[in-house]
């Protein structure tokens, strides 16, 4: 992507630190401080050892965890003192989320299953979900397939829902964290296409965790956390502007 410094911050981290067991003789730190921005339209491949602290990072970022110490603003919304209602309301229009393991409702057919995010949202009327949806369906190749139970898909095809399903509400920021690690070769290069073709048509940012060098080396930068704390390379492009 040119030239990053000249478009928005989408995440700002400044000192974050969390720990579990807080004040009990098992208190742990796993992130030490860690400063980082993260500007609309970056494609970023989040990376470390197991334990690094990378899942817990995500966990932040997508406000599904506070820290401990620090600051954390999303989306130009300073989030450290909003109250749980207002955490929700944020994490649900401006956040997406792909996981590992793809997490959709093997009862539901692949179309309703990309509708559930848009289903407590007052500006979505029924019909307005359900177009959505099939145009959401239809940009991750799954038409001739919207109707199948999500059970009855292969793991490539329920990925490419459940990434339908993250942008259901049309975030400005996506977390996938290790979406092709329970992938073969192919249907991980077709999902990390499908990331890389929404984040370059729509400017959507996304945060991607991996294990996969060959992956993370097609992201625009890399963020290395090691032992719970930012390291090279990222160190150097994550300060503002």
């Amino acid at each position: 992507m040119a030239d990053p410094v000249a478009h928005p911050v989408v995440v700002q981290l400044r000192g974050v630190r969390k720990a579990y067991n807080v004040g009990t003789a098992f208190e742990t730190e796993v992130l030490h401080g860690i400063d980082l921005t993260v500007r609309h339209g970056e494609f970023c491949a989040v990376v470390g050892p197991s334990g690094s602290g990378k899942s817990t990072l995500l966990n932040i970022v997508g406000l599904l965890d506070r820290p401990t110490m620090g600051t954390v603003e999303v989306c130009g919304e300073q989030t450290t003192e909003l109250d749980d209602p207002a955490l929700t309301r944020l994490r649900g229009h401006s956040i997406g989320f792909v996981f590992q393991f793809h997490h959709l409702i093997t009862a539901f057919t692949a179309l309703e299953n990309v509708m559930m995010p848009m289903l407590g949202a007052e500006e979505f009327a029924n019909d307005a979900m359900r177009l959505r949806a099939e145009s959401l369906i239809n940009r991750v190749g799954l038409t001739p397939w919207k109707d199948n139970g999500a059970g009855q898909l292969s793991g490539g095809q329920q990925q490419r829902v459940a990434i339908a399903r993250a942008l259901a509400m049309g975030p400005a920021l996506l977390l996938a964290d290790e979406p092709t690690g329970n992938l073969d070769t192919k249907s991980a290069d077709e999902v990390f296409a499908l990331l890389r073709r929404f984040n370059t048509e729509q400017g959507t940012t996304v945060l991607f965790v991996t294990h996969n060098v060959a992956l993370s080396e097609r992201c625009d930068r890399t963020i290395e956390v090691i032992g719970g704390r930012v390291t090279a390379p990222g160190q150097a492009e994550q300060q503002p502007a």
